[in-house]
């Protein structure tokens, strides 16, 4: 799909984010260069790889004449909050099926939501789990219909097309590199980039880790490599997963992990959030700690947004400081 309707051109156009070289002691240390590509500043609502996995989920919604688009995620889902602002701008109608009671008074990212007119429903942490299962899916939607269901996280072969984008902008600003490093929870952004990587060029050396947010999920790869078979035939010797960093599982912060975010923004300036930037820093940095990369490795990291987020965690995350 290259061509979007009228109204959604935006999501095209100008849409270029800097690839900023970072001047971090450790990497300098063990003759490493480190360039984050900052797709925090895509747009200010619609953020990271939100962007590219939503553009042409939209498109596709517009071209098949749907007004109101239905999805899923956890009561501080990045997603449904890019969601329910891309329906509040192109005129689409939004529900969000969210995991578990919706507390009030609602917190800012649902509160955001609502302001920008998605109407949320409560699921059980079990009726969850039964998201993927298509029977269920139609049970909920029923009252919704006519609807467009975009997946938890809008990880679809839409999205692949759309986070593929993320590695043609970088290969616009840097002639090389040998290592795309991002953080993972459905891993549809990682199958993005990957697929492209091939696509690029097949003989490229470039390899791209994918730091997990998740803990005791093993299934993760192989939700990856489906992703891919569906679209392609990239090569498994492309890309990993790394899943020793996830702080003790989604959404658990550390002490550890606080206070690394604290000190890679005194050292950078840069503000990474805790559910995945965060953690994929820390774990990038303990690699290169462990020798994991040769001097003279280049290594490009995705900043995948987020940081709204942060006005929701901030107290948890002072009192683990404490």
């Amino acid at each position: 799909m290259n061509l979007l309707p009228a109204d959604l051109a935006c999501l095209t156009d100008g849409h270029i984010t800097p690839l900023q070289k970072i001047n971090h002691p450790l990497f300098c240390d063990h003759g490493i260069e480190l360039f984050i590509k900052r797709e925090d500043l895509v747009h200010p609502q619609i953020s990271g790889n939100k962007w590219y996995k939503l553009k042409y989920n939209l498109a596709h919604a517009r071209q098949q004449g749907f007004k109101h688009l239905v999805s899923f995620g956890g009561a501080f889902s990045n997603h449904l909050h890019a969601l329910a602002f891309a329906g509040h701008q192109f005129g689409f109608e939004t529900t969000g099926f969210v995991r578990g009671e919706i507390l009030q008074p609602l917190n800012p990212t649902l509160a955001d939501a609502v302001a920008w007119g998605m109407t949320l429903h409560s699921l059980t942490r079990s009726e969850y789990r039964q998201r993927h299962d298509p029977e269920f899916v139609q049970q909920l939607i029923t009252p919704h219909q006519p609807c467009f269901v975009i997946p938890e996280g809008a990880a679809n072969d839409l999205a692949l097309l759309g986070c593929g984008e993320i590695v043609t902008t970088i290969n616009q600003q840097l002639d090389s590199y040998d290592y795309i490093c991002v953080p993972c929870g459905s891993g549809a952004t990682l199958a993005g980039i990957v697929l492209a990587l091939e696509n690029c060029d097949a003989e490229s050396a470039v390899q791209a880790l994918g730091f997990s947010a998740l803990k005791g999920h093993p299934g993760l790869a192989d939700e990856v490599s489906s992703m891919l078979g569906a679209v392609g035939n990239a090569q498994k010797s492309r890309w990993q997963i790394v899943d020793e960093f996830h702080c003790g599982g989604f959404g658990k912060i550390t002490p550890e992990l606080v206070l690394f975010m604290r000190q890679w923004r005194e050292q950078t300036g840069l503000i990474l959030e805790p559910l995945y930037t965060g953690k994929m820093l820390l774990g990038l940095c303990t690699l290169v700690r462990r020798g994991f990369f040769n001097a003279g490795t280049k290594i490009v990291v995705v900043h995948t947004g987020g940081l709204q987020g942060l006005r929701g965690m901030q107290a948890q995350m002072d009192r683990v400081e404490e």
